[in-house]
């Protein structure tokens, strides 16, 4: 796994930066894991652009991801590392040993084809990347990721690329877990997390090159505030290359875009989060 560089021969390459996908051990994905997936557009029911800057892109099909890992105390093997267009890390096939079923779960970093996973409520299981287990029963200072918010309703935090939370401590019905963002907070005690750090570490460290590439991701060209008439954005308008004036810098609704909170204070999760990322 790494970054690949490339000869400039032309302008698209010449500053690219891209993952080599050496990791990836299987190329075809299951067919029987994939599901359509609907393009939008940015648009919503009534046809009108509620998401901006969306539309185009190349055609993918979903892969159906195994969040909860609930068949419990059933060994699997992993058939083969995999691509997934959908998401920022890899994917692992994983095919259990008492029906022969497949199924997909994130991929960390050191999970490698016919290593065993499993997922159990019980300390017996070593800890090793890709097994599953409550928060009660994995040691403090693990690194995980995949972790529940509610017990049963699967994984929902720290599933991007190179990322993992660590485990610091246990009070009573809940652990206090700190999230990549620096954020510490309570999650309850039996909620399963995953062992171990998300692969494609490099994810970040990517060039896209050209702006083609992001055009292949589904993601249409933005246009500054300042190049706009003022019917279409409060930064538009005035003679020549104007600053944006007052109130500034807005959205092109009028909110504003830099410092301004939008996390409602009576958020009911705000009982759970001990330290802010913003501290």
């Amino acid at each position: 796994m790494g970054i690949k560089r490339f000869k400039p021969t032309t302008n698209g390459v010449r500053h690219a930066a891209l993952v080599d996908f050496a990791e990836l051990t299987k190329h075809k994905p299951e067919k029987a894991l994939l599901e359509p997936l609907k393009r939008t557009g940015g648009r919503n029911n009534n046809g009108r652009i509620t998401s901006r800057h969306k539309g185009g892109g190349h055609k993918r099909m979903y892969r159906v991801i195994d969040f909860k890992r609930t068949r419990v105390d059933d060994p699997a093997i992993v058939i083969g590392i995999e691509y997934d267009p959908n998401r920022t890390c890899r994917i692992a096939l994983i095919e259990y040993k008492s029906d022969k079923t497949r199924s997909y779960i994130l991929a960390p970093l050191e999970l490698k084809t016919g290593d065993t996973v499993v997922s159990s409520n019980t300390e017996n299981i070593e800890i090793h990347p890709g097994n599953a287990l409550p928060l009660a029963r994995i040691p403090m200072g693990t690194a995980v990721h995949n972790i529940e918010l509610k017990p049963g309703k699967g994984g929902k935090i720290v599933r991007s690329a190179g990322t993992s939370a660590q485990l610091l401590g246990k009070e009573g019905d809940y652990a206090i877990v700190r999230l990549p963002s620096s954020e510490m907070r309570k999650v309850l005690i039996n909620c399963r997390a995953t062992i171990g750090q998300l692969g494609n570490v490099e994810h970040g460290s990517q060039s896209i090159g050209k702006a083609g590439r992001n055009r292949w991701k589904g993601i249409r060209p933005q246009s500054r505030g300042v190049v706009m008439n003022p019917v279409d954005h409060p930064h538009g308008g005035g003679e020549g290359k104007t600053p944006q004036g007052n109130p500034h810098p807005v959205s092109p609704w009028g909110w504003k875009t830099k410092g301004f909170k939008t996390r409602s204070k009576r958020k009911y999760s705000n009982q759970f989060i001990i330290n802010r990322r913003t501290k």
